[in-house]
């Protein structure tokens, strides 16, 4: 799985490649990140990359030309290393498709992308009309730049690959994952047992694995019908909740 990423700023990536549990998937290759800045494919002594929009109005735009001599790069590079077919090119957008978890799986599954992060107040849409085939959106608000949106999917992509949590199983009871049903998570609880007078639930001190899992459940239900109702729905429509769970919801009424 490869990504080039094209971004203006790739001093940002480097604490994030080199730390937390994703970083042996980096190390090692399984997930290749290659970092590709405009500014060195920019005419000119001052390798400028942007200017005013046309039409007047605040901020600068990202100029297509240095973003195509960039994009030639990487589609070189990328065939030099045997790439059989180009890769989708993805934009971090507010137009883009909301990142949640199926499209995050369905990303996890692929070969990468080259992923095109923004500046100011944009790219040149000629750049995009030409380039992009995927955008994506991290919700209903507006970053500085893509770059951490560009992080976020990353991570997010490389802890579901093979090997790269500690618990292969990890990800499996994940909120929303879909393959299990959708809900929130449940709480987690360590050592000590008692922490400032409040205690760990018995359930989960009991040893009975039945139990454990019940409550888990519940939790689960519980949660998630306080937090985002509309997920209860979506697995009672997809046939996922079974009539103890049913049971449960009807004896513990979200209280508005």
């Amino acid at each position: 799985m490869r990504f080039d990423i094209i971004t203006l700023f790739p001093e940002m990536f480097t604490a994030f490649l080199e730390s937390g549990v994703t970083r042996r998937a980096y190390a090692s290759g399984q997930v290749a990140v290659h970092l590709w800045n405009p500014r060195d494919y920019a005419q000119g002594n001052y390798r400028r990359v942007d200017d005013r929009p046309f039409g007047g109005g605040p901020g600068m735009v990202m100029m297509a030309e240095p973003l195509q001599h960039c994009m030639d790069a990487i589609r070189t590079a990328r065939a030099q290393a045997g790439e059989a077919k180009p890769a989708p090119v993805l934009l971090f957008s507010p137009v883009g498709t909301t990142l949640k978890h199926e499209v995050v799986a369905q990303w996890g599954e692929s070969q990468g992308a080259i992923l095109l992060c923004g500046r100011y107040e944009g790219i040149d849409q000629r750049f995009i009309d030409k380039h992009v085939t995927h955008q994506v959106s991290l919700g209903d608000f507006v970053l500085s730049g893509g770059e951490l949106a560009a992080m976020v999917m990353l991570d997010a992509i490389t802890r579901l690959q093979p090997g790269v949590l500690n618990d292969e199983g990890s990800f499996q009871q994940d909120s929303f994952n879909p393959a299990l049903d959708g809900l929130l998570d449940c709480p987690h609880y360590t050592r000590p047992e008692v922490w400032e007078g409040q205690e760990v639930p018995a359930a989960l001190l009991s040893g009975h694995h039945t139990n454990i899992e019940r409550w888990r459940r519940d939790q689960r239900l519980r949660i998630t019908s306080q937090h985002r109702p509309e997920l209860v729905e979506q697995a009672r429509q997809s046939g996922l909740l079974n009539t103890k769970d049913e049971g449960f919801l009807a004896k513990n009424p979200v209280k508005l």
